[in-house]
């Protein structure tokens, strides 16, 4: 644990290890925030705070629940929480054939059901940090391809979800989604390494002709939990170069 007694909101960002992950702790950090950050490793040490969380056990036990929450609570005080980021995903690739029903399961814990699990359990700090939620979906959630069965679900089940807390909870603290297209991260180019060429077709099937960038998500999260966003709830932002407004043809 590092020195808390530097003034700053509080946040907290799940999936912290992850490409864009550690990207949002640094931004948040640099933007004054405190940042408590789960993950199920924290080689890094880039969070203020860091817990170990496994969502999967999160989601299906109550008193690890009760125990998140109070070491949550412990750590923000009277302060309360600014910024809940739900940026924790597996991604179980395959088609219907080879998907179990448990990858399926495995998806939409991680994916979907911790996020309302957080939200309902860090409600009352959100409210008392005047604070705001922010789900990083995907463009899945609307347009996807093959293999991506369990994960294209999980995330139009996490946009979903947004639109419905923000109507259910908006007044006290809004929610609100980011859908990035392709980011680039070291797993995305890790998934290139064979074949470089195929980056750059992907790059190009984006209308601004480049892939997004890890900095770009943080930076959409950042602005949906500051008071300029005060007027946003609800609502899913998609962050994908125009990828999604356009239609691909033989010419």
């Amino acid at each position: 644990m590092k020195d808390l007694d530097r003034p700053g909101p509080w946040a907290l960002i799940t999936g912290a290890e992850g490409g864009i992950g550690r990207t949002l702790v640094d931004r948040f950090k640099e933007s004054g925030f405190r940042v408590i950050g789960t993950d199920l490793d924290g080689g890094s040490g880039r969070s203020d705070v860091f817990i170990p969380l496994d969502l999967v056990n999160l989601v299906h036990q109550a008193e690890a629940q009760r125990e998140f929450r109070a070491r949550v609570r412990k750590i923000v005080g009277v302060s309360g929480l600014s910024a809940l980021v739900n940026n924790a995903a597996v991604q179980i690739l395959g088609s219907v054939r080879e998907l179990e029903v448990t990858d399926l399961s495995r998806t939409l814990d991680i994916n979907v059901v911790a996020a309302f699990v957080l939200t309902k359990a860090l409600l009352d700090d959100l409210i008392l940090g005047t604070g705001a939620v922010v789900n990083v979906s995907s463009i899945h959630a609307r347009l996807t391809k093959p293999a991506f069965v369990a994960y294209a679900t999980s995330k139009a089940a996490l946009s979903g979800l947004t639109r419905a807390l923000g109507v259910d909870v908006g007044a006290q603290v809004r929610v609100n989604a980011i859908a990035p297209g392709a980011v680039q991260t070291p797993m995305l180019s890790a998934g290139f390494e064979e074949n470089p060429d195929a980056q750059k077709v992907l790059a190009d099937l984006h209308p601004v002709g480049r892939i997004g960038s890890a900095d770009e998500v943080a930076d959409l999260a950042l602005f949906l939990v500051s008071d300029k966003a005060r007027f946003i709830n609800g609502s899913v932002h998609e962050l994908d170069g125009g990828m999604g407004a356009r239609l691909h043809d033989s010419r």
